[in-house]
């Protein structure tokens, strides 16, 4: 990928640049699937962690999980989780906004001090374009687009996957940019467009 395309995958909608990667172990865990999807969902978020060069752990000793999906019908439904509101600050007018918009998924991340990505909440409402999808092609869209902070426009029009005969899979370029925004010499945060160029570089020796 050239600089500047990978400067787009993280300049917001109002112009700034911003990109954060993870800096603690991640510890995902799912609500409301099926053993089996959930097997495929905490496979997707390993893969895609491998990856990156990172770490994945049993459990967050602040948190205890710091990365959050959760997958229902109707977005009213997060209203009635037991402590939700505590976690994610103003959630019903989140829920009403959401639901105004007709939306389908959203993603909410808090940060540490220092800008790395601390926790991520992934909300799904399974609507048929959701629910018509493979398992494995959902949950690795969501591994993908939690393991950096992608610009709110990275991927419209676009997916970060590609199908190859019968199988699903992170297309290479973004996971070149992946594997690039892990390595330890660059910062955990960046504000300035120039990171894109430090991305770039690796990109290609990769």
């Amino acid at each position: 990928m050239e600089p500047g395309e990978i400067e787009a995958l993280f300049t917001r909608g109002d112009g700034d640049y911003l990109f954060a990667r993870w800096g603690r172990p991640i510890v995902p865990v799912v609500f409301g699937v099926d053993d089996a999807s959930l097997s495929v969902f905490k496979g997707a978020f390993e893969a895609v962690v491998v990856l990156a060069g990172h770490k994945m752990a049993e459990t967050d000793p602040e948190l205890g999980a710091n990365l959050m999906v959760f997958a229902f019908r109707e977005w009213g439904e997060l209203l009635e989780v037991k402590d939700l509101g505590r976690l994610v600050p103003e959630l019903p007018a989140l829920v009403a906004r959401l639901e105004a918009a007709g939306a389908n998924q959203y993603r909410i991340f808090r940060f540490e001090a220092s800008g790395a990505i601390k926790a991520a909440f992934v909300f799904l409402r399974m609507d048929a374009a959701l629910a018509g999808m493979e398992a494995e092609t959902l949950a690795l869209a969501q591994a993908v687009q939690t393991a950096l902070l992608w610009s709110d426009r990275a991927f419209d029009g676009t997916s970060p996957l590609a199908r190859v005969g019968e199988r699903v899979i992170l297309r290479p370029e973004i996971g070149a940019v992946i594997r690039a925004g892990y390595d330890p010499v660059l910062p955990v945060m960046a504000r300035d467009p120039s990171h894109a160029l430090r991305l770039a570089a690796r990109v290609r020796v990769g």
